[in-house]
């Protein structure tokens, strides 16, 4: 089993700063890559960011300068800097993951339970 914990949503106002963080826990052989989707009310899923094992990232074009992901390999762990946040960036944020797991050694993928971000006008 594996579980993805989220923290660091809340409520900030227009132009500031959130740092969202993701931990991977369980039967973990390696993780393939990790990242961050957002869903906005009335909305569909979106990709934010994207980080995998080999070094690459990929982002929203909505968020290119305003976001940066990172890994911690050591820890399983990813983050998701906002900064510059805008009021249409108010969504559930959810972390998501592709990851090998004792017994199967075979990949899977996870998610988080999401985290609101709320910006205010």
């Amino acid at each position: 089993q594996v579980q993805l914990v989220e923290s660091g949503g809340g409520l900030v106002q227009s132009g500031g700063s959130l740092r969202l963080s993701c931990a991977a826990s369980g039967s973990i052989v390696s993780i393939a890559a990790m990242g961050w989707y957002r869903t906005a009310s009335g909305e569909q899923s979106e990709l934010v960011a994207w980080s995998t094992s080999g070094g690459s990232t990929d982002y929203a074009d909505s968020v290119k300068g305003r976001f940066t992901i990172s890994r911690d390999t050591a820890k399983n762990t990813v983050h998701l800097q906002m900064n510059t946040l805008r009021p249409e960036d108010t969504a559930v944020y959810y972390c998501n993951a592709v990851i090998k797991t004792r017994p199967t050694m075979r990949e899977n993928d996870y998610w988080g339970q999401g985290t609101q971000v709320t910006v205010s006008s």
